[in-house]
């Protein structure tokens, strides 16, 4: 995987509002939906119907994500959008339809498409530094340790890694399985609502560290949420989702040039997309 920072085509901190200079770097590019690693993946949902039983998901779904791009799933609980995240990871099978990364169909879990939970699901009887090795082992390779150690700077855990995962915070819990899953050096990151648990401080703070994590890494990247700031904040585009089965209702490109939260034309721009937003039903 490349270490570069995604590049804008020509197409196209400790303070709540603090920003590391890595993180303002994303914010010059992060309203370019057109950004692009050279192998970062592309996903594609083709006429995905998802039914359990008498109860229809949705149907005729379809979703495509730019190599590069942050696509943020946004919509009420209960419309599906965990549901679409599980399809999109191989982690359930569509009823009807077809999932692509990089053009190769989906048909299970993939170390390729690495999957974030709003749990982090730690090891408990492993250190944070063997909870971030555990991907390369269960494949049985040998654990690098030099990218072990960029991973744990990286998320910010450089100094805890023999911590026992039952003494991390929240926050920190959530930054040990994004490296657990970064380990495997994924095409796609997919999370699945991972800091709404968190309080607002340390939700802010890893927004802004994924952000950071996400354009140096150069990795596809789609995110569950059914928080409208958190969607704005972080999507180069943001896929509405209504009540069931409707599915996607509405794609909304987030053009602003700066993701930093006191930028005057940024909260313009995020209040005129809250407008829409909740014109469709999104509260």
């Amino acid at each position: 995987m490349s270490l570069e920072s995604r590049a804008a085509t020509d197409d196209g901190g400790d303070e709540p509002d603090a920003r590391s200079d890595a993180a303002s770097a994303v914010g010059a590019d992060a309203g370019d939906a057109d950004r692009r690693a050279d192998d970062a993946a592309s996903v594609v949902a083709d006429d995905l119907t998802k039914r359990y039983d008498d109860t229809l998901v949705f149907d005729g779904l379809d979703l495509s994500v730019a190599p590069g791009e942050v696509c943020c799933l946004l919509g009420p609980s209960g419309c599906g959008k965990t549901t679409l995240l599980h399809l999109l990871a191989g982690l359930e099978d569509p009823t009807d339809g077809r999932v692509e990364i990089d053009g190769e169909a989906v048909t299970g879990p993939d170390y390729r498409w690495g999957v974030v939970f709003q749990d982090p699901l730690l090891y408990p009887w492993l250190s944070v530094r063997e909870n971030v090795e555990i991907g390369p082992r269960l494949r049985g390779e040998e654990p690098d340790p030099d990218h072990v150690d960029e991973l744990l700077e990286l998320v910010g855990l450089d100094g805890v890694e023999d911590a026992d995962t039952s003494d991390l915070s929240g926050g920190m819990a959530q930054r040990a399985s994004l490296a657990r899953t970064l380990a495997n050096e994924p095409e796609v990151l997919l999370l699945d609502e991972p800091f709404s648990a968190l309080d607002q401080l340390t939700k802010m703070e890893l927004q802004d560290e994924l952000l950071r994590i996400v354009d140096e890494l150069g990795v596809t990247t789609v995110f569950v949420t059914h928080d409208i700031d958190e969607a704005v904040y972080l999507g180069d585009r943001v896929a509405v989702m209504g009540p069931v089965p409707a599915g996607i209702e509405r794609v909304e490109s987030i053009d602003s040039e700066t993701r930093s939260r006191g930028d005057e034309a940024f909260v313009e721009e995020r209040a005129a997309v809250f407008e829409h937003l909740e014109a469709v039903g999104i509260q």
